[in-house]
């Protein structure tokens, strides 16, 4: 009886959601519509006023129609087309060639005209002239023959004005128009302002909480962008004291610090500082800084300083010059200089070498070029769209002579000589449901020399390269990895995350050289409104690891943002 009423009720629910039906058909060519469902029949007449709106654009000018009443709420369409009609000829008129040069001409097919008049009236939006109009003139039939002309009336010029910004944010004026291109005095162009909304969309500083609004006065277009700040600021850390082994009765500070300060004075200026040291002997610090459009051009420059100290083996510092181009809305194109230096910190284990160790005392300047092509949806958490960025560096070598090490391991040596470095990624997000989604990303590098050296090799693993391993595991000269991950969203940027990683790199100071680590486990990426808590766990195999849980490793942390 339940399971009677349940079935009714869900009838009733039908019908109450579809009250009305129409199919249609026409005659030759033979066309047709099957039963479609409407909850009224004025929903139902806008669904047969758009089919034949769609056919009379097709070309049949003089079609009608014959209605049938199949019961009060079923309507049965017969659609008589008639000839169609063609173009004979089509006259250009007064509509100017600037502005059709580029748009394909009209073919004898009766909707070519339509789409050629909203290919002009595009044209024109984006030539300053958001108020043009076109329409056919002097229509002439012969048989099934058309003839006409187009006349077209521009409107006036309308110029961009001062952009205006509105919202919760400390963000300026003048960033976001050197941000979205919109020059006060330049000619209007709706183009231009549907690809604002995509960069602002991009933004990791603010979010666009409104759409874009265009006041237009006495031949002036100002565009208001309502916004508000993100929470993009970021500061993470642990602090750890713990007895010094080397130093009796003193302490060894350890741990980790991430701070970054972004879009500061609104201006897309930002200051990044990124401390970590994990045990006794090795520390790294990298600070960085970007001023946004340098004195309101499309140049941006940033410097960085960044110092590795593996250990008791060696000390890395670089010291770079970036500046970086806004090529289009999403691509980015860097020039950047790198002075980078090592020095060996320990000598005693080479007193006796024949040849140049592993590792040496050098001075590498660089020069290079780098390009980014940004096309995700969100600067955070994408849901779909990619990323691709690349590098490629050269520059002169010098090895320097170590008093430590014996002179004769630079006999015959090569001091200077030309080096070679190349990066690339590519970052792919999928959205294939609201709480299903995977992300892909490819990451490869190489760097080439002949007097190659341990503390010249990239290094890899860790959270954010090839996990399950600890950071800067592996040392390589050339290298490719791919990280996979099948994400289920329960939450607009949490999501719980299985993930397998698969590389291939060289080492040719290890035995054997070639190595091919694979990893995989599973973690969640929790947003908890004022920050972002990340837990990994993931066990790795490669030459120097075994696949053993013993040897898993756990990657969390806590992203405070504000």
């Amino acid at each position: 009886m339940a399971s009677l009423l349940y079935f009714l009720a869900g009838g009733l629910i039908c019908e109450a959601q579809n009250g009305y039906w129409i199919s249609w058909t026409s005659d030759d060519p033979v066309r047709y519509g099957d039963w479609t469902g409407f909850t009224t029949q004025i929903a139902g007449r806008k669904y047969l006023d758009s089919i034949q709106s769609s056919l009379q654009n097709e070309g049949y000018l003089s079609l009608y129609s014959e209605e049938e009443e199949i019961a009060i709420d079923s309507l049965q369409v017969k659609i008589s087309l008639g000839e169609k009609y063609f173009w004979e000829s089509l006259s250009q008129g007064n509509v100017p060639r600037e502005i059709t040069q580029d748009i394909d001409p009209v073919t004898e097919e009766y909707s070519s005209a339509s789409q050629w008049m909203r290919n002009v009236i595009t044209e024109a939006e984006n030539r300053g002239f958001p108020f043009a109009e076109i329409k056919l003139d002097s229509i002439q039939r012969s048989g099934n023959k058309l003839s006409a002309v187009f006349s077209y009336d521009s409107g006036p010029l309308i110029l961009w004005d001062s952009i205006k910004v509105a919202g919760d944010t400390k963000t300026q004026a003048r960033y976001i128009q050197n941000l979205t291109g919109i020059q006060p005095g330049t000619l209007f162009s709706q183009r231009q302002l549907d690809l604002a909304s995509q960069v602002l969309s991009r933004s990791p500083y603010f979010v666009q909480t409104q759409s874009n609004k265009v006041d237009f006065q006495i031949k002036k277009a100002q565009p208001t962008f309502t916004i508000r700040d993100r929470n993009s600021n970021v500061l993470d850390g642990v602090i750890g004291l713990l007895p010094n082994a080397n130093e009796p009765g003193k302490m060894l500070i350890t741990g980790q610090l991430d701070l970054e300060l972004y879009h500061l004075g609104g201006k897309g200026r930002d200051v990044a500082v990124h401390w970590q040291r994990l045990n006794v002997e090795t520390q790294s610090l990298d600070i960085s800084a970007k001023e946004s459009f340098l004195f309101n051009s499309a140049l941006d420059v940033s410097l960085g300083f960044n110092l590795l100290k593996q250990d008791s083996t060696f000390l890395n510092r670089y010291l770079t010059l970036d500046f970086g181009y806004h090529v289009s809305s999403n691509s980015y194109l860097r020039f950047f200089t790198k002075r980078q230096s090592s020095d060996v910190l320990s000598t005693e284990s080479y007193e006796n070498a024949t040849n140049l160790p592993d590792i040496a005392d050098y001075r590498w300047n660089q020069y290079g070029l780098g390009w980014n092509l940004n096309k995700l949806d969100s600067p955070y958490f994408p849901r779909r769209g990619f990323l691709i960025s690349s590098e490629l560096a050269i520059g002169n070598k010098r090895i320097l002579e170590n008093t430590g090490f014996p002179p004769e391991v630079y006999v015959g040596l090569d001091l200077n000589s030309p080096q070679y470095l190349g990066k690339g990624e590519i970052e792919k997000h999928i959205f294939i449901r609201p709480t299903w989604g995977m992300w892909f990303k490819g990451s490869t590098g190489f760097t080439q020399n002949k007097n190659l050296l341990l503390n010249d090799l990239f290094r890899l693993g860790g959270l954010k390269s090839i996990r399950g391993f600890n950071e800067n595991f592996f040392f390589a000269r050339s290298y490719g990895y791919l990280n996979m991950e099948q994400r289920l969203f329960f939450g607009e940027n949490s999501f719980l995350m299985v993930f397998a990683d698969f590389g291939i790199m060289e080492n040719p100071y290890f035995a054997p050289s070639i190595d091919k680590p694979i990893s995989f486990g599973a973690g969640i990426n929790l947003d908890t409104g004022s920050g972002v808590f990340r837990f990994i766990y993931g066990v790795g195999k490669s030459n120097l690891q075994p696949l053993q849980f013993s040897y898993s490793r756990i990657h969390f942390g806590y992203l405070a943002r504000f």
